[in-house]
């Protein structure tokens, strides 16, 4: 089961969230070869048009660290207010089929900037 958080993000600022990731047992969780995907919507059932992706990146896959981000130009393009958002691990196991994991949910909001 996913973990689950509540973000708050600055309209027009760049947004940038690292991850440090282990398993239930409490061990750091290796990314070698996992892929991370991460977006948000304005509601869970939104379509494509009101779905950002955030970039994302496995800064040290022996570690566990990977980070989310959005540039300031996504986040000025989004309106004020909440959102909804995941960030999946993906790989593929032993048979080669491929596993995806739900690693962290929650709603985002997004202050609104006056500088603009």
């Amino acid at each position: 089961m996913a973990q689950y958080e509540d973000i708050t993000i600055d309209q027009g600022a760049d947004a940038s969230i690292e991850l440090h990731l282990v398993d239930t047992d409490g061990t750091v969780k290796n990314l070698t070869n996992h892929t991370v995907t991460a977006k948000l919507k304005k509601t869970y059932s939104s379509d494509s048009a009101d779905t950002t992706s955030f970039v994302t990146t496995v800064a040290d896959a022996v570690r566990g660290i990977c980070t989310i981000t959005l540039t300031n130009a996504q986040t000025d393009a989004l309106k004020a207010g909440r959102y909804v958002y995941d960030v999946e691990l993906s790989f593929a196991d032993s048979d080669g089929d491929t596993i995806i994991e739900r690693i962290l949910e929650g709603k985002i909001t997004v202050t609104p900037s006056v500088t603009r």
